[in-house]
């Protein structure tokens, strides 16, 4: 049955196209726009028989384009203990303890989120889990997804003894005096042993935690996720998901390359990456190419420093140089985009330096290559990414204000005040595209947007924004997370603008924030998601959705 065309009318319309940036109505035909600009042609174009959607006193803006998220796994993250906000242990054990008391007959007690700040010291410990739930395996995620902290039960559950090695790229914490493991498990100490044991779910469960996801997505305003971890369980759930017709959200796929230590299986992963890029190229779903995580993080004393941290330590990159080298070259040479996690500024200035390499070697360009996060990088470096090509893809959320000091105390100088220093990228020329790194951080985009605006708390007002010269207006800060990521992802010509044939992915939000303070964006309402022409959320009047497929 052939669509009845849709009339977005009443409100403004922000386009985030660059030639024209702002109109007054959007005429919707079948999956595609067909229309952007003044209220009275839009009412010719749509005619008598259109559905008209009524925006006044509101706006509407393109679909958001999560730049970097874990989908599957957010939607598994809404169903555990969640203690992104506990700021004592005391705290962080009760809700934990409830969780446990909650579900009686789970095998295995999940939070996630906790901060390194909440903890005495930043030094979590077994001990202090095993003090809420002796009987059971517990394992708490932390905010950055880079650690775990266990109990004794989950240890034994693993394998783990004091006498197992560290894995390459990680680390079992173990007390300086005994050498007994703690509870602690850095890098790929966590990805490699808790995260296979934690995805080891049946298909219904998964598909359950992808189905959370994409309706968390719906109902807040996103309609593309760019995916930054897949393997084969998560990619399978997402091809039933797209087979059913289920799959509510566009979701673009970096296929997740683990440090082995042996070149050989560490290239076979990207020749998976190329059959799968190959092979995977439907309407809602497909491969682009690699995730590399070449570091931690600042907040775990994890990200490689070209100087050491305030307490004179530093880490090697999970990555050495001539390893992620090798990986890059060959997956640029595949045609596949590479994406490599790079928050300290020694291995910032590694991606780079691989990145060019692998161009110089392969004689390519415009593969659109990213580095993710870049919280702190070297001034000599910024400049660096325009002329190669490299989109700095970066996650406002990070620098919220109520999570940042522990980051700051981790550098203890100079260094911290030039976090996040999104308009330094900007003026260098180098495409910045947002997303919010879920579930990291939360998925909200428009709180994402608040951040990009203000440099400020969307928790916490009494907090004083941290670098308020570092804000980016508005309008720009939705440019980079609609435009600018969908361009990332070289889906520019398809999404992340409302104009006339490109798809009519976009949201109505019930105020404007644009026409008052950035602080709009925090009381601001999703009334309806729409992908392709097909509301995928509409918001009732009595706080009830609809959620389509």
């Amino acid at each position: 049955m052939a669509r009845v065309t849709q009339l977005y009318t009443g409100g403004r319309v922000f386009t985030a196209d660059p030639d024209q940036p702002w109109a007054e109505a959007v005429v919707v035909d079948g999956a595609t726009i067909s229309f952007v600009g003044p209220a009275a042609a839009a009412a010719a174009v749509a005619g008598a028989n259109a559905d008209v959607i009524d925006t006044t006193g509101g706006v509407v803006i393109p679909g958001f384009v999560d730049a970097h998220a874990h989908v599957i796994m957010t939607g598994d993250a809404l169903l555990k203990a969640q203690l992104r906000d506990a700021s004592t242990l005391d705290e962080i054990q009760a809700r934990v303890r409830v969780w446990a008391d909650e579900h009686p007959d789970a095998l295995r007690v999940l939070g996630v989120s906790w901060q390194f700040s909440a903890v005495p010291g930043g030094a979590p410990t077994r001990e202090m889990l095993d003090a809420i739930c002796p009987d059971r395996p517990v394992y708490l995620e932390a905010n950055d997804l880079h650690s775990s902290w266990v109990n004794t039960a989950a240890l034994a559950e693993l394998g783990v003894t004091d006498e197992t090695p560290d894995p390459i790229g990680g680390r079992i914490v173990r007390d300086a005096v005994t050498g007994v493991a703690t509870g602690h498990l850095l890098e790929n100490a966590s990805v490699n042993l808790v995260w296979p044991l934690l995805a080891r779910v049946d298909d219904a469960t998964r598909d359950g935690h992808l189905a959370a996801a994409l309706q968390a997505y719906n109902e807040s305003g996103v309609t593309t996720a760019v995916d930054m971890a897949m393997d084969p369980p998560m990619l399978l759930s997402m091809w039933r998901a797209e087979e059913d017709g289920e799959l509510t959200v566009r979701i673009i796929g970096h296929w997740l390359i683990h440090r082995t230590g042996d070149p050989d299986t560490e290239l076979a992963q990207v020749f998976e990456a190329q059959r799968l890029a190959e092979t995977t190229r439907g309407e809602r779903l497909r491969i682009a190419g690699i995730k590399i995580i070449a570091d931690g993080t600042i907040d775990g004393c994890t990200a490689a420093l070209i100087n050491p941290y305030a307490d004179g330590s530093n880490c090697d990159p999970i990555w050495d140089l001539e390893s992620l080298t090798r990986v890059v070259t060959v997956a640029d040479a595949a045609d596949l985009q590479v994406a490599i996690h790079a928050i300290g500024d020694q291995t910032v200035r590694n991606a780079i330096d691989a990145i060019a390499s692998a161009q110089a070697t392969n004689g390519t360009s415009g593969r659109r290559h990213r580095i993710e996060h870049l919280e702190y990088v070297d001034p000599d470096d910024v400049g660096r990414l325009a002329p190669l090509g490299i989109t700095a893809s970066m996650q406002p959320v990070h620098i919220d204000p109520a999570i940042y000091d522990n980051w700051a105390m981790m550098l203890g100088d100079h260094r911290a005040e030039r976090g996040f220093a999104w308009p330094e990228f900007v003026d260098a020329g180098t495409t910045l595209a947002f997303g919010t790194d879920t579930p990291t951080a939360p998925h909200l985009p428009l709180h994402n947007m608040y951040i990009a605006a203000t440099r400020r708390s969307p928790g916490d007002a009494s907090l004083p924004p941290h670098r308020p010269d570092f804000a980016l207006p508005l309008d720009e800060s939705v440019v980079h997370g609609t435009r600018d990521a969908a361009w990332a992802s070289f889906a520019e010509r398809h999404i992340g603008m409302l104009r006339a044939g490109l798809a009519a992915d976009l949201v109505v939000l019930d105020i404007d924030p644009f026409a008052s303070d950035p602080a709009a964006l925090l009381q601001a309402r999703v009334l309806r998601t729409v992908l392709g022409g097909d509301p995928m959320y509409v918001a009732e009047p009595a706080g009830r959705c609809a959620v389509h497929s």
